[in-house]
């Protein structure tokens, strides 16, 4: 049955009549997976909200619990043209009644692509930041700018990675042990900043595996970063998390951040026509290809049980053209 996680609901109220979905565990089946006896599992977090499920619902939901407790009205956050965040930024404010405004980088382009007409049609403001001083969105003194412009808003960073955006990335793993008592051995992820990452690990056991997919080139920094937020205040701080219950895989990006190639694209159209749901280009389908390359690899030894998360960003494709 829908519903609103209970949380939530303590906090703030639905302004629009759809409400969020479960996010059921699929199983998947093919000969590649028996021949490599594994199971595999995918934890459906892009169904949760057509327009803001997936890892930024996950990431949203205790930033707009804090905003509303803090009743902030307006929240302020970052991204690119065709950013996944920003779309669902937008359309999370709309739908829970907040004021949005999107610092979006580079020039104004005109007409609006789909991303940004979208986010403009939920009320968000654009407002276009260049290269140079976008590149400061993280130093205080700028922010305290931001602040004097548009007032008492709630900051956002980009992507929507923060202390509280890991609180609700654990909660995939409360669900998975809670509701469906489904067992795993691993657990996969796309990383972009390693917040999802770093959630699932701070959520698992020793025993248990977390492993990122890096969606850009030269991923290895994102380890630093999941070793900031590991160690970070309200995930056990003081305490070192370089030992790894956690792991990324870096050669499964294509070139890079939102590179794409036919090898990509025919195995993400061979897999929407196996198993019926479609990925995105940036971030599940290089996960998805990387995963199905391990397992054909022998590298997980058979009797592994795996759950690789879906977290949306389908909106992106449409930059593709998909």
């Amino acid at each position: 049955m829908p519903h609103t996680p209970s949380s939530a609901n303590k906090v703030f109220q639905p302004a629009s009549s759809t409400e969020l979905a479960d996010s059921p565990l699929q199983q998947l089946h093919s000969q590649l997976l028996d021949d490599a006896a594994v199971e595999l599992y995918v934890k459906r977090d892009d169904l949760i909200h057509p327009q803001f499920g997936g890892n930024k619902w996950r990431k949203l939901k205790y930033n707009l619990i804090h905003a509303r407790e803090k009743q902030y009205d307006t929240l302020l956050t970052f991204g690119g043209a065709w950013s996944n965040h920003i779309y669902a930024t937008a359309a999370a404010a709309r739908h829970f009644g907040f004021n949005s405004i999107g610092m979006i980088r580079g020039e104004e382009h005109t007409p609006l692509n789909t991303t940004l007409s979208f986010a403009k049609s939920c009320g968000m403001q654009l407002h276009y930041v260049d290269r140079a001083r976008y590149r400061q969105k993280h130093q205080p003194e700028y922010l305290k700018k931001i602040k004097q412009e548009f007032g008492d808003v709630y900051l956002l960073p980009e992507g929507g990675s923060n202390e509280l955006a890991l609180k609700g990335c654990e909660e995939i793993i409360h669900e998975i042990n809670d509701e469906s008592g489904q067992k795993f051995d691993v657990i996969c992820c796309a990383s972009g900043t390693g917040a999802t990452l770093a959630g699932l690990a701070n959520a698992i056991t020793d025993s248990q595996l977390a492993i990122g997919f890096s969606a850009l080139k030269g991923g290895a920094f994102l380890s630093h970063e999941v070793i900031k937020y590991l160690n970070s205040s309200g995930l056990g701080a003081s305490t070192d998390r370089s030992k790894k219950n956690w792991q990324i895989e870096q050669d499964f990006h294509f070139g890079g951040y939102a590179k794409i190639d036919e090898e990509l694209l025919s195995f993400m159209k061979q897999f929407q026509a196996q198993y019926g749901f479609e990925l995105d280009a940036v971030y599940t389908g290089k996960m998805f290809f990387g995963l199905f390359h391990l397992i054909e690899s022998g590298y997980f030894k058979p009797g592994t049980i795996i759950i690789a998360i879906h977290s949306g960003g389908l909106q992106g494709n449409k930059g593709f053209n998909l």
